[in-house]
């Protein structure tokens, strides 16, 4: 996110950026889905940056821009960078624009027509920011020795 555009508008601003990103673009490509349109959804603060899930016409994917505190890592044409949540590590990779400035986008679904509607499309999207912060449950440990022989051999 540019460091003059207010954190408060930044979904918005980003939802006018891929808005024109499907009118100018997009249009007529097989790729898109005509029922869903662009939406920025779940947007909120996480480590200095904003973070949430974008819904166009041809992809889902989490967002990362830069908070009101400072600017986010530019990464080059080609390079990505991994970001830890709870649920594991996700690799986003890097986009500038001049509304925006610089954001990282790590795209999850494409293309996009599993969807019939724009509301599936959005509860998917607060489904994947639940998700993100849903911790992995630690699998069991193995079974002591004796467990193991006790289950393995009948009668033991």
């Amino acid at each position: 996110m540019r460091p003059d555009l207010d954190a408060g508008h930044a979904a918005a601003q980003l939802e006018a950026v891929f808005r024109d990103i499907a009118a100018q673009r997009m249009q007529g490509l097989p790729i898109v889905n005509p029922a869903l349109d662009v939406e920025a959804v779940g947007f909120r603060a996480w480590q200095a940056c904003q973070l949430g899930v974008l819904v166009t016409p041809w992809t889902l994917g989490l967002v990362l821009l830069a908070g009101a505190e400072g600017a986010l890592e530019e990464l080059p044409l080609g390079q990505q960078r991994d970001w830890q949540f709870p649920s594991g590590s996700y690799a986003f990779m890097g986009l500038q624009d001049a509304r925006l400035g610089t954001c990282q986008i790590c795209p999850l679904i494409s293309p996009m027509h599993e969807f019939s509607c724009q509301a599936e499309a959005r509860e998917v999207a607060r489904e994947v920011l639940h998700a993100l912060f849903a911790p992995v449950a630690a699998p069991p440990p193995p079974p002591s020795r004796r467990a193991f022989l006790r289950a393995a051999l009948p009668g033991a």
